[in-house]
């Protein structure tokens, strides 16, 4: 779930925490320093009078200082934080109740002292399946870690790593190659490792900014972007669904050969050593730098194998980057901009009928997703529900296997030749509510994110395209849609777009307009068209009762040209404010949208959604 959205569910004590950290961080003179001032500019009051869309922004603006305050917090060693980070940025872990949360992490430490015990095992047994190199590199990492621990003792002070000593730590674990949970697994043979009151535990993961919990619906929220930092923190570049799907394209030696490396179960079914790579937290880059390829490939046999992976297995071309590095990179910065883009793929309709058709194509499936994603709820093969958790269909697919989707494939009559996964994906899209979701898209002409939407439809077609979206819109609003009525009144020279008939020879006018360009402008041109449309239904004896402009948005030159005309009736509505109406109008008690609302010259959207869903 988004932050904004979050801050909009919580009161102003539940914010507090979060609120002080960054106006901590904002006294300090953070490098975005402008852009920040320039959004606190228009309030009195600091940011607790900041609306919540602008305080997430801020929160991004800072979000490097951000990542280093929570850096600094692993120092307090005792806080348990690397263990609580890694529950809640696990994929579906976002949202929880604070029960669930106190279970998963009680299930955490009892597996985590469980393992440790093991690993101490190993460290004893000369016959454990640990080769002696890495068992040399554990050695190494836990005498170091010993050192930087116990060294304060000699000097009469409290046990504590300090900055420096973590830092050292750090680079020595990366060196050796050690995955996190390596890292984890060792640091906690030597740390003392005991169950904290979950109370306790919310409360200082609230008190650094980490999570929000709210009183009333006793729920812990965890904000996606912060998500994303928390990752960073603990340097796992990618989410785990695509860990898994990168994962799953490899063949089961290459699988094996990475298990043998970080001490991972061979005897395990394939998809649970998936499971425990993604567990593991090894580095995405280490493993794509180094895990994935036969003992003494070249550079060249990488970059080729690396590229075939990607264009065939995971159907990304033309990565960036000559080199290797530079290529993973490239990657893991695709996969960010997947998890960011709040676009589906498909329309939410469509992941719905999607999530309906697998549930009754394969049972077991809600028990499998609601275990692998760790949700409390009973039912989850909801669309809204799983994308407040920021899940979407295909990572519902990636989870499924082979011989299930062909079955789930061959039951609704989908296209079997080529990746199933696309051919689902593409039965599934739903082309009216995907082009009503990309409303605001097709209104600004914006092809490339109309292709990344899974939309191919020419620049050309894009007029006639807005305005049919609109008229879905207004239908969709209870309104009389009069084509037949539209078509009797315009002449060749005055084609009105839209007219809305609300009977009794009263109608409005509506004209839709795309532009490339922010902030639409030509108000002289637009004004003399629907002038003389307005004309042409006077002379039919027709009362208009408003007319309405439909564009991505306006310029304050047009609005202001538009509050100075007294000869229509006119006003402006941007693309996303009618699509939001919509939204809010499904779920409103009204059948036929009240059209006194559009009273505004731009119309405000936050005041009509008010009222009509009051």
């Amino acid at each position: 779930m988004k932050l904004e959205k979050i801050l909009d569910k919580l009161g102003s004590i539940e914010k507090n925490s979060f609120i002080k950290i960054i106006d901590n961080i904002i006294s300090k003179n953070p490098k975005n320093t402008k852009q920040i001032d320039k959004i606190l500019s228009s309030s009195d009051k600091g940011l607790k009078s900041v609306d919540n869309q602008n305080i997430s922004k801020i929160f991004n603006l800072t979000a490097s200082e951000f990542q280093e305050h929570i850096k600094c917090e692993f120092q307090e060693i005792a806080s348990q934080l690397d263990i609580l980070i890694d529950i809640i940025i696990r994929d579906g872990n976002c949202i929880m109740k604070q029960d669930w949360f106190s279970r998963l992490y009680e299930a955490e430490i009892k597996s985590l002292k469980n393992k440790t015990k093991m690993l101490n095992a190993d460290f004893d047994n000369d016959k454990s399946e640990l080769s002696a190199n890495r068992k040399r590199d554990y050695k190494i990492y836990k005498a170091c870690l010993s050192t930087a621990y116990h060294n304060d003792i000699v000097n009469n002070r409290d046990t504590k790593i300090t900055s420096d000593e973590l830092s050292i730590i750090l680079t020595l674990s990366k060196q050796l190659g050690l995955s996190q949970e390596e890292v984890k697994l060792i640091n906690y043979s030597i740390l003392p490792i005991k169950k904290l009151d979950i109370q306790e535990v919310i409360k200082g993961l609230k008190n650094i900014g980490i999570i929000f919990f709210s009183n009333k619906e006793n729920t812990i929220y965890v904000a996606d972007e912060m998500v994303r930092m928390l990752r960073k923190v603990r340097q796992k570049e990618v989410a785990e669904k695509f860990y898994r799907r990168t994962l799953k394209i490899l063949r089961e030696p290459i699988i094996n050969q990475i298990c043998r490396e970080h001490n991972i179960d061979r005897k395990l079914s394939h998809s649970q050593k998936i499971e425990e790579i993604i567990k593991e937290g090894i580095s995405f880059t280490s493993l794509l730098l180094e895990d994935i390829y036969k003992p003494g490939s070249t550079l060249t046999e990488k970059k080729k194998t690396l590229n075939e992976l990607c264009e065939k297995g995971l159907n990304i071309s033309n990565l960036k980057g000559s080199i290797l590095e530079d290529k993973i990179n490239s990657l893991i910065e695709h996969f960010e901009n997947v998890e960011r883009d709040e676009k589906v793929g498909i329309s939410i309709d469509g992941f719905d009928k999607l999530l309906t058709e697998l549930n009754e194509s394969l049972p077991k499936l809600n028990k499998n997703i609601k275990a692998q994603f760790e949700l409390q709820d009973e039912f989850v093969l909801k669309a809204d529900f799983l994308l407040d958790y920021n899940i979407k269909p295909r990572d519902i697919l990636d989870l499924i296997t082979k011989s299930d989707l062909t079955k789930f494939i061959k039951d609704n009559g989908i296209k079997q030749r080529g990746d199933n996964i696309l051919n689902i994906l593409e039965h599934y899209k739903d082309v009216e509510n995907l082009y009503l979701e990309n409303f605001e898209n097709v209104a600004y002409r914006n092809l490339n994110a109309l292709k990344e939407n899974g939309i191919t439809i020419k620049e050309s077609e894009l007029g006639s395209k807005f305005e049919e979206l609109t008229k879905v819109i207004f239908t969709g609003l209870g309104f009389n849609i009069d084509d037949e009525f539209k078509n009797k009144l315009n002449t060749k020279k005055d084609m009105i777009d839209i007219l809305l008939n609300l009977d009794n020879s009263e109608v409005i006018i509506v004209e839709c307009k795309t532009s490339k360009e922010r902030g639409y402008n030509k108000f002289s041109a637009v004004s003399r068209q629907l002038k003389s449309y307005q004309n042409l239904a006077l002379k039919n004896d027709l009362r208009i009762v408003k007319i309405l402009l439909i564009a991505p948005e306006f310029s304050d030159d047009f609005v202001t040209d538009c509050e100075m005309d007294t000869e229509m009736n006119l006003s402006l509505i941007t693309a996303s404010t009618l699509s939001n109406i919509l939204e809010a109008f499904k779920t409103s008690k009204y059948t036929k949208f009240p059209h006194v609302l559009f009273r505004d010259i731009v119309i405000n959207e936050e005041r009509i959604i008010k009222a009509i869903c009051k």
